[in-house]
């Protein structure tokens, strides 16, 4: 295996598990904050169990992601030692606040899983706001580095280094807010239909289990707001990119030659030797609207860039629709349940919905993970977008591999321990509240 291919496939596999662990714990908070929120409010103490059951579960996936982050950041270091050169004085703002936004996260997970007796009810359900807040602006921050290597800003590059460097103007790039938006709302829908899947099938074996009627209902609520509002923000996203980086557009919709106006291209498998995608749907104009707002609008092809500065057509493409696809389900399931809230709330727990829901326990992860290879492989074969080439960053140092190897190797140890510990806390309030609703 060619070091260039270990190295880009250790940060994918890194970066695929840390995003997983990143989103819970950007929305998870919340989803215990609301049930604690509940519990102040009407006393029931299936709330109170709710809250505490969610709130070690943020405590777990804090800490798988507090070692997956810092394996993330070693590898930048380790891994990219010439984009670390360069990038380091210039973007290392936003990890410095994201640390800072760790800690804070850090303390108020400890007042908040230990001052169920010792602070006031309000003050209590505080420290679980400030648990979600610091873990959005964590999560921001974070989006805000990436955001840089596709929107690189806040220095002069001359002869091959960076001058007049200006952090602030680094972090507050042209694409950090479009990527932070998009990103946070995708952790909400994520873990939202995560969470409520995971009830939903539960309740399949037991449809009178109180703790998990409640918890499907306030994390499908929360994952369904957050999916219809979805749209708005990737729409606002695709604009940006469609100005920023064309290629990366192109890529996106296997458009491979300039066009006024250019079609929608949904579905189908792009070949870049015939420069075509073959068994697509088109549809007429509609991407000139979607990329800027205009029916007759020019969209840059492929054809504008040197082959070589190409993304991988095929990968980019095909991610950017499974997001898109799983996107609309999750909306239209959320618009549903909504419905169904509203109008017949006995709908909602028969074993037709229950399986809707439970099957798309996935899928807002799936969007996650082919948003990130839309992000990333989209943005090849640059690692900072027209400035320094991927291949050109690359350590030097050989058996690349086997690093890569090892920490695909610990991730997975990693997910098979934190999925025994999940399943045991949740079998066990399961068992209490079977047996409940069995006198």
């Amino acid at each position: 295996m060619e070091d260039l291919l270990a190295a880009r496939l250790q940060m994918a596999v890194s970066l695929g598990f840390h995003i997983i662990f990143a989103c819970i714990g950007i929305a998870m908070p919340f989803l215990m904050a609301i049930a604690e929120y509940k519990w102040i409010r009407t006393g029931e103490q299936v709330y109170q169990d709710l809250a505490k059951a969610w709130s070690k579960g943020v405590a777990i996936f804090f800490a798988t992601g507090a070692v997956s982050g810092t394996v993330l950041s070693f590898e930048l270091g380790l891994l990219w030692p010439t984009f670390m050169e360069h990038a380091g004085p210039i973007f290392g703002m936003p990890f410095s606040w994201e640390g800072t936004a760790f800690f804070v996260e850090a303390i108020a997970l400890g007042l908040f899983l230990y001052g169920w007796d010792k602070l006031r009810p309000w003050v209590h359900w505080g420290t679980g706001i400030v648990v979600g807040l610091s873990g959005v602006a964590s999560g921001i921050f974070v989006v805000a580095a990436n955001a840089w290597m596709n929107s690189p800003a806040g220095f002069d590059w001359v002869n091959g280094q960076a001058i007049n460097i200006d952090p602030v103007a680094a972090m507050f790039n042209d694409a950090w807010f479009s990527q932070a938006l998009h990103m946070t709302i995708a952790a909400f829908v994520a873990t939202g239909f995560a969470a409520a899947g995971l009830h939903a099938l539960l309740l399949l074996k037991d449809r009178n289990n109180l703790f998990h009627r409640k918890a499907m209902k306030i994390a499908l609520a929360v994952g369904a707001i957050a999916a219809i509002v979805q749209p708005l923000s990737g729409d606002y996203s695709a604009k940006d990119v469609a100005e920023r980086q064309p290629a990366k557009l192109a890529a996106m919709e296997g458009h491979f030659k300039t066009s006024q106006p250019a079609p929608l291209i949904i579905g189908g498998i792009p070949d870049e030797e015939a420069e075509e995608v073959h068994y697509a749907i088109e549809i007429p104009n509609m991407l000139s609207f979607l990329a800027h707002g205009d029916f007759n609008a020019e969209v840059i092809g492929l054809d504008q860039f040197p082959r070589d500065e190409w993304p991988p057509v095929l990968i980019t493409h095909i991610a950017f629709q499974i997001m898109v696809g799983a996107g609309f389900v999750m909306m239209a399931v959320g618009m549903v349940y909504l419905y169904l809230y509203w109008k017949r709330r006995e709908v909602l727990f028969q074993r037709w919905f229950l399986w809707i829901v439970g099957l798309c326990m996935p899928l807002g992860f799936i969007a996650v993970e082919a948003g990130w290879t839309v992000t990333e492989v989209g943005r090849q074969p640059w690692i900072i977008y027209g400035i320094m080439k991927t291949k050109d960053a690359v350590s030097s140092m050989p058996g690349l591999q086997y690093p890569f190897y090892l920490f695909t190797a610990l991730y997975l140890l990693l997910t098979a321990i934190l999925i025994w510990l999940m399943r045991r806390q949740i079998i066990t309030l399961s068992e209490r509240y079977e047996s409940a609703s069995a006198n």
